[in-house]
Parts: structure tokens; sequence; C-alpha cells
């Protein structure tokens, strides 16, 4: 199996540029917060809200790319490039549009959206001078984020990991300018913040079209971009948007469930967001598996190549499960003294202790969601991970966690052990799906209409 520049692909050389990718763009939103927290709490406040924003917009893109990257990689397994291109074109196009739509009604909308978010009155002026600006940077976003996943596809996952690096750093040397004023520059405050954040993202787009042209040897037709193909965008939608809902619906249960912690006080709240950030890097491992193996079965159905696909799935569940085991016993171990890092508050420590035994339950429950549902979505079958996705979410990790953690009064424990079970029920279904063969009808995606 061969990517379009004849490179054999595997698991590990798209894996690593990925994790690094994926942790540098965690990275973006802690250096900016980081940064303006030494110079002002309101500012990190203000910042908050507008990112939070800015992440829903993410959201909204996500599910164009992730849908292309799949129908892209299908395309060039059955050897058609032209279908790859026309793909390509096409998700651009619609993204460039919705990218549009969003950066007018953010920038229009700014004020109403941080009053119906309730920020306080004395930061509103901050709050909407930050969203105006970073509102500027949704069109090049939207249209960067298909770019990154079209290269992903071909198989460039190392050049995507480098224009991510270089946008970390132009907001870091920018925010040295504009928010601490060096070389005698104003000092600008959360708007610095923003103009360094804009400036970034810009420059990252440019050198990711420039990297896109020259690796995959797609031109940019313009023509073609503004006139997307609806046969095209049919396919793209397929997939990518109950991969969407799916990811919608977790961050929606997930701020349920975070509800249920605020009734437990400010100190169960600490406790939860300091344990999820581990989480949250504990993830970025199963999370880069799952899309290095997504690449290479998307090749391999568009290939037909049935028996391979199939083997390469249990190949990169065996090695997520060793590698995200491995790292989750490292959080048992360690997890208290990274957490007492942050903070020396006894009580939250207390909190947090018995999560990371629970960590060992959960991490690869989450691995088989990771791997096998991006298998399946690589293989055309979208539709099935989102339905028993949704069901598990609400009926066991909402009510579990509510029934557990709040019912019982088993805490915070209680609350992340049904988030545990949702994880480990929506992980074995998934296995099941994939064992029963079915996906296979699926794979014929790219022959509909």
């Amino acid at each position: 199996m061969h990517t379009q520049s004849d490179k054999p692909l595997s698991l590990f050389s798209l894996t690593w540029p990925l994790f690094f990718d994926f942790a540098l763009h965690f990275l973006t939103a802690a250096l900016n917060t980081f940064m303006i927290s030494h110079v002002s709490y309101q500012g990190v406040a203000a910042l908050s809200v507008g990112n939070m924003v800015f992440e829903l917009s993410i959201t909204l893109f996500s599910f164009v790319s992730i849908g292309a990257s799949v129908v892209i990689t299908q395309y060039l397994g059955a050897k058609n490039k032209a279908g790859a291109r026309d793909v390509v074109y096409s998700a651009i196009g619609f993204n460039l549009g919705v990218g549009v739509v969003a950066a007018i009604g953010v920038i229009s909308g700014a004020s109403t959206i941080l009053y119906l978010m309730n920020l306080p009155e004395h930061l509103l002026a901050d709050g909407k001078l930050y969203l105006q600006i970073v509102g500027l940077c949704l069109i090049p976003e939207a249209m960067a984020m298909c770019v990154a996943g079209a290269m992903r596809a071909h198989g460039h996952t190392q050049q995507a990991m480098w224009v991510t690096l270089a946008m970390n750093l132009i907001t870091f040397v920018g925010n040295l300018l504009l928010l601490y004023g060096w070389f005698g520059l104003p000092e600008m405050g959360v708007a610095g913040v923003a103009i360094s954040t804009v400036i970034g993202r810009l420059v990252g787009m440019t050198i990711m079209l420039v990297l896109f042209v020259r690796y995959t040897g797609i031109s940019l037709n313009v023509g073609a971009i503004l006139r997307p193909q609806w046969k095209m965008l049919k396919k793209v939608f397929h997939i990518g948007l109950p991969a969407a809902g799916e990811n919608l619906s977790w961050m929606l249960q997930f701020l349920v469930v975070t509800s249920f912690v605020g009734l437990m006080g400010d100190k169960a709240l600490a406790a939860q967001s300091l344990y999820f950030q581990i989480c949250m890097f504990i993830l970025l491992f199963g999370l880069s598996i799952g899309i290095g193996n997504e690449i290479i079965i998307g090749h391999l159905v568009g290939a037909k190549q049935i028996k391979a696909a199939e083997a390469q799935m249990y190949r990169a569940l065996k090695i997520g499960l060793v590698v995200t085991t491995l790292v989750a016993a490292f959080a048992a171990m360690w997890g208290d003294d990274l957490v007492a890092w942050f903070t020396d508050e006894t009580d939250v420590l207390a909190l947090v202790g018995p999560l990371f035994i629970l960590t060992l339950f959960m991490e690869p429950g989450r691995t088989f969601n990771l791997v096998v549902i991006n298998a399946l979505r690589a293989s055309g079958d979208a539709k099935f991970p989102f339905f028993v996705g949704v069901l598990s979410m609400w009926c066991v990790a909402v009510s579990g966690a509510y029934y557990l953690g709040v019912h019982l009064e088993y805490g915070l424990l209680g609350i992340w052990a049904a988030l545990a079970l949702d994880e480990w029920l929506r992980g074995l279904a998934m296995l099941w799906r994939w064992r029963s063969g079915r996906w296979q009808s699926k794979s014929l995606v790219l022959e509909s209409a």
C-alpha cells in the first residue's frame, strides 16, 4: 500500500507526528492563557469565554474535514487521484463558505454572544475586542482544517505537525511583542493575544497550502474550489455529519455531567478540571493511533483489500491498548504528584487520588472507542457509531453519573465510574460491529451517487 508519492504507509510513521500535532493544538490555548495570566486575571476570564466560542466554531468546521479525509483515503486506495482532487476542492469550497458565515456572525454578534454567556460587565470590552479580532481567523481556520485533513489522508502527517509548531511559535513571539511590549511596542493586553493568534493562523494556513501543493501535486484551482460538487459533498457528509454529531453529543453530555460535579462544590470542580486535563493528555496516545489507523484502513478499503483492513484494525487495537495501559499505569502511580504541581489544596488532592486508580480501567475502554470507531468510519460505516454513541452517552454516562455520583453520593468517583462504563460499553459495541463484518458493505460509499 502506497501514498500518492508511492511511499509505504506505516502506523508508526503516521502516528508520532499526529501525536505532536494534536498536543501542540491543545497547547495553543494553554499558551495564550498562561502568558496573559502574568498580566491580568481579568484577561484570563475574557480569553476563556472567547476561546469557548472559537472552539465551538472549530467543531462546526470539523465535520467536513473528517468526512473529506475518509473519502480521500478511499479514492487514493482505489487509485482514483482525480476523485481525491475533486473531494479536496469541494471540501475547501464548502468550509470556506461556512467560515465566512461564522466569521461574520461572531464579529457582528460579539456583544450578544458575550452577554448570553454571562461575561461580567467590566470584562465585556476586552471580551468583545478579543472575539472580533479572533473571529477574523475563522475563515483561514476553516480552510486550513480541510487542507490539513487532506494532507494527512495522503500520508503526510509530519508536514501538518510542522505547520502547527510554526503557528505556536509565531503566536508565542507575537505575545512577547504585543502582550508584554518588548522592543518598545505597546502592551496591548487581550487585543495583543488576539492579533498574535490571527497572524499565527494566517501564516500557518499559507505554509499549509504551499506544502499541500508541493507534496500532493494537487494545484489549487480557485474556480473548482468556489464551485463545490454536490456529488462529492454528499459522500463527505455521509461520514462527517455522524462523526460531528457524536463529538457534539459527547461535549454536551460532559457539560451536563460537569453540572452534577458543580453540585458537589468548588473543590470537586477543581479536582475534576485538573484530572480532566491529564486524561486529555492520555487520550492523545489513543487518538493518534486511531487517526493513523483510519488513514491506512481508508486506503485499504478503497483498494478493496478487506482482509488486510481487518488485520490492520486488530493490530492497531493491540498496540493502542498496550500503549494506553502503560500511560494509564504511569498516571495511576504518579498522578497525585502531577496534580500537586498545580495545587497544594489537600482536599482537592484527596478527591483526585482515587480517580487515577479508575484511569487504569477507563482508558483502555476509551482506546477501544478511538481505534475501532475510526476504523468503522474509514470503511464508510459512520451511522452505527453515532446512534450507539448517543444512546450510551445519555442513558449510561449521564444517567449513571447522576445515580452513582449524586443519588448514591459516591461523588467524583461515582461520576467517573459511569463515564468509564460508557466508554467500555461503546467500545465493545464497536468491536462487535467490526467482528460482524457489516462494515464491509458500507465500504461502497464511493460507488454511491
